[in-house]
């Protein structure tokens, strides 16, 4: 409650920018022309009216306007400040209301002022001592803080609501507008409960301060112990180096200058630096340091702008190639013409077109020791680039292509960035080894992985899991070797050039033997070139008898058998060098032959020798080879008749043995063959070498012409053999593996083969040596095959077979 008393006539003291409320004690300098007039004015009124104490009002003066409140002063003193300056001691009493001006001595402005009395009621509201002890209890917090231990005592021994809430007055974070809205609120308690607001507010800003200082004071402090420790740790290093005798720029953990001095390209540039900044953050036990280092490491042994120049001598890559293969012509020319494209380009300057260089990618499909994998290297060596070997088989985990993720512990950039590391060139001729051995599992599928590594459009932005930086792989020649095609995913297949390496004929067998593998064996027998020779003869003989392969791997090592035993023999005192082996001695020095022809067997042990015995002609993982077909009729009183198929056959082979027996059932008759006994008697086919399994529509006709021989009692003839689908009305279809098949027909000394007439340009890849010496015949019907397979009825009739009268 604030009540008004009677009116009071006092001199005016303005006060600029500044409030004093009472109890406050304030000291004012009287060199100021405004309080000195106020002063002097207040102390004639004291000595006119009997002695009293001068009172001044205090009005505080905002922009030249006073204020509606002011409050009555005493001057408790007069004297000099701490300065020298003269000066007055004025005490707040209690607020005045100003009201109109009036007269008085001196120069002062003097006012009329109604003193504003304040009650509470009695006793306090329990609220009201609540608000004191919160003021109290924020006021000690507040002193505490600013280490004026001092005042705690007389602010806590304040009781009065009135007293305590001016006694905020002092406190220098209130602001003038603030100090006079506590001036002008003549309620004790709204006055208190405002100072408490203004308080709390202070210390709730005070504490955010503090807690960002503290942050900040954190931070830096241990951005100065880092650095400190830091330039200790570069100390200790150069008194080990000057210790160890090393220089100045041998640091290795130098990793910032060591990745702006190396010639990187910009995008990776960039990331080896953040990573460096990461280096630099972290502390030497954080496990990220470790794989930093490791990144860093793998980035700068990259050979990010180095390339090899290529030989655009055509015709010495070309002799190059031709010494160190033997056939392979196909495999040759394209090289040749892909050195010829390269130095057309670079002639024009056409190096690099759209980002993407010139690169190539080809894939050699053929059966195993055709030379797929050595063929890489002759390559690299007539490019004049670096060789680098990828080895594929088995490999089930796609990171083993595209590398792990940096997350994993013991991660690893994959296979093609390590095989462009190990190289040290960003053009290397990378051997993709055995691309068809590679497997799936639920670690992924490493073949998909080799989509983009693979694709023309696409490797010259490859990113590895491990590196994350792009990787220009459009100047990278990538050979695949493969010996199944059909193992190969089809979209693999779609993105490389297909070179098909189907054999050696015997000719070339020979040439490769003496001029190859003969001086290697030689060498690593410890014989002399003049100590030991091998006649063509000799050679032959082993290339055709004792091996019988699409490769030479068999014929390697058998030549070495020849050479470790004629060594032997030597040492032991048996035989005298210089020794030329001849055909006649392979017997005695490696045993028998293994493969006969069948035109070298007597005509009783072939097996064609009963009807119902025809050859065919199959295509397997291993090149081209032959496969007999056997027949027979089951007796009507031991079986039932049907079909029986055995040889570990495949879906569409049985279905060609269903097609074959058709046919003979509906045109039998026709060819004057007994079909009436097929229509009783049980049939059997069977394909020897049962544990291999076999399936394709090619041995169709030769299963129709056994079943035909053994209607028909005729023998099929000993050096013919057949290929080709047969459909329900005879016709003769076209096959696949063409080349392969007259390689194993003419390996297995078999002079005539029939083919389909559609098949007639496949011949154009055969070699010519091979074509001399086989009569190939183009057939359309399988009554052709029939009249040039079959042997006259008076050559082969067996009393046990029905034949046609």
């Amino acid at each position: 409650m604030a009540l008004t008393s009677a009116p009071l006539t006092l001199p005016v003291l303005p006060l600029d920018d500044e409030v004093v409320l009472p109890g406050m004690v304030v000291p004012l300098d009287l060199n100021d022309a405004d309080v000195r007039a106020a002063v002097e004015a207040a102390q004639a009124a004291a000595r006119s009216s009997g002695g009293s104490k001068p009172k001044v009002l205090l009005v505080p003066r905002i922009d030249g306007t006073y204020a509606n409140t002011g409050v009555l002063g005493t001057v408790e003193q007069v004297g000099r400040l701490a300065d020298g300056d003269p000066g007055a001691l004025i005490r707040g009493r209690s607020r005045v209301r100003i009201g109109a001006g009036t007269t008085g001595p001196g120069a002062a402005l003097w006012v009329e002022g109604l003193a504003v009395e304040e009650t509470l009621p009695d006793p306090v509201p329990g609220s009201v001592t609540e608000l004191v002890k919160e003021y109290k209890a924020l006021a000690t917090n507040w002193l505490k803080k600013r280490g004026a231990w001092q005042v705690v005592d007389r602010v806590q021994q304040i009781d009065d609501v009135s007293a305590l809430a001016d006694n905020s007055g002092y406190s220098p974070f209130l602001t003038t507008a603030h100090k006079i809205e506590l001036l002008e609120t003549a309620d004790p308690v709204a006055r208190l409960k405002l100072a408490t607001e203004q308080l709390r507010e202070h210390l709730a800003e005070q504490d955010v301060a503090e807690s960002i200082a503290k942050d900040v004071q954190e931070g830096v402090d241990k951005q100065q112990r880092e650095f400190l420790l830091r330039r200790q740790l570069e100390a200790v290093r150069k008194e080990l180096r000057e210790l160890n005798g090393e220089a100045e720029g041998e640091e290795s953990d130098d990793y910032r200058t060591r990745v702006e001095a190396a010639d990187l390209p910009e995008k990776v540039r960039e990331a080896a630096l953040k990573e460096v900044e990461k280096l630099e953050r972290s502390s030497d036990q954080s496990p990220e340091g470790s794989w930093i280092r490791t990144w860093l490491d793998t980035v700068l042994e990259l050979p990010w702008n180095e390339r090899t120049e290529d030989e655009y001598d055509i015709q010495g890559a070309k002799t190059v190639l031709d010494a160190e293969h033997a056939g392979l012509e196909d495999v040759k020319e394209r090289i040749t013409e892909y050195l010829a494209v390269r130095k057309r380009r670079s002639d024009r300057g056409l190096g690099v077109v759209g980002g993407r260089r010139g690169g190539a990618v080809l894939a050699l499909v053929g059966p195993p020791g055709v030379g797929k994998t050595s063929l890489g290297e002759s390559v690299a060596h007539a490019m004049g680039r670096k060789f680098v070997r990828v080895a594929l088989g088995g490999v089930r985990d796609e990171a083993e292509i595209r590398g792990h993720r940096r997350t994993y512990v013991g991660a690893l950039p994959g296979r093609i960035v390590r095989a462009i590391k190990e190289a040290g060139s960003m053009n290397p001729v990378v051997l993709l080894d055995e691309i068809d051995k590679v497997g799936s599992d639920f670690r992924g599928d490493p073949a998909a992985a080799l989509l983009e590594v693979l694709d023309p459009a696409q490797n010259h932005t490859f990113r590895d899991h491990y590196l994350e930086v792009e990787l220009d792989l459009s100047d990278v020649v990538f050979l695949a070797t493969a010996n199944v095609l059909e193992a190969i995913p089809e979209a693999l297949l779609d993105r490389m050039e297909l070179v098909r390496l189907d054999g050696y004929t015997e000719d070339e067998k020979v040439v490769i033997a003496r001029d190859h593998l003969l001086p290697r064996q030689l060498e690593r027998a410890g014989l002399e070139k003049a100590e030991v020779t091998l006649a063509e003869s000799a050679l032959r003989k082993l290339a055709g008898e004792y091996t019988r392969e699409a490769g030479v791997r068999n014929l390697e090592r058998g030549i070495a058998r020849l050479l470790r035993k004629v060594a032997a023999q030597h040492e032991l005192g048996e035989r005298e060098l210089p020794f030329t082996v001849t055909d006649e001695d392979l017997r005695g020095l490696i045993g028998r032959p293994h493969h006969v022809p069948e035109s070298a067997q007597d005509p009783a042990e072939r097996r064609t020798a009963v009807p119902g015995v025809a050859t065919g002609l199959a295509v397997t993982g291993a090149g081209g080879d032959v496969l007999f077909v056997e027949a027979s009729l089951a007796d009507p009183e031991t079986g039932a008749a049907g079909l029986t198929l055995t040889g570990q056959l495949g879906d569409v082979m049985k279905e060609s043995a269903q097609i074959a027996l058709s046919f003979l059932r509906s045109r039998g008759a026709e060819l004057e063959l007994p079909v009436g006994d097929l229509k009783d008697r049980g049939v059997h086919i069977h394909f020897p070498a049962g544990a291999v399994p076999k399936d394709g529509p090619s041995a169709g006709v030769t299963m129709t012409t056994a079943l035909a021989s053994l209607l028909s009692g005729r023998l099929v003839r000993t050096d013919v053999a057949m290929t080709g689908e047969v459909s329900l009305t005879g016709r003769v279809l076209p096959i696949g593996g063409v080349k392969q098949k007259l390689l194993a027909a003419h390996r297995a000394g078999v002079t005539t083969v029939i083919i389909p007439k559609r098949n007639e340009p496949d011949l154009d890849d055969v070699p010519a040596e091979v074509l001399e010496k086989l009569d190939v015949h183009a057939v359309t019907d399988v009554r052709q095959v029939l009249e040039l397979a079959l042997s006259p009825a008076t050559n082969g009739a067996s009393p046990e077979v029905p034949v046609a009268a």
